[in-house]
């Protein structure tokens, strides 16, 4: 396999995993009570719409195809978490959140030690410190 395919590949992981991170904030957002907690968890879920839109120009830049949907993984995992959270307190939505963003973050950090060029490790730099940004921001919420 070549060096573009495996970066195409590497850069599409990061944008499954910021297409899963909207769909869990759609699960969060309509378990929320309290506004003020709603409100920061749109304001994170809008900062990963906007990684994705960077991703899927980064990946089109480069010469690939950017993978936008969701995939089995995505799915399955979207499944477990409205399973998990059922009627849960604005508390354990906050926790599930800080939970999965850490994930996401464990993901991206795993890929960034892949074979990316620099410009790509950049990018994915980038929406890496977006993401940890959020998870100081939910640990906040505490």
């Amino acid at each position: 396999m070549d060096n573009k395919v495996e970066l195409i590949k590497s850069l599409n992981e990061l944008l499954q995993g910021e297409y899963m991170a909207i769909e869990s904030f759609n699960n969060f957002i309509n378990r929320l009570e309290d506004e003020n907690i709603r409100t920061t968890f749109q304001d994170i879920q809008k900062q990963h719409r906007k990684n994705t839109e960077t991703l899927a120009n980064y990946i089109q830049n480069v010469g690939g195809r950017p993978d936008e949907n969701l995939g089995m993984k995505g799915k399955m995992g979207d499944i477990m978490l409205n399973m998990e959270l059922g009627s849960s307190l604005d508390y354990e939505v906050i926790e599930k959140a800080i939970d999965g963003e850490t994930k996401g973050v464990n993901m991206a950090e795993k890929v960034l030690r892949g074979n990316l060029d620099n410009e790509s490790r950049n990018v994915a730099g980038e929406i890496l410190q977006y993401d940890r940004e959020s998870i100081k921001k939910l640990k906040g919420l505490r």
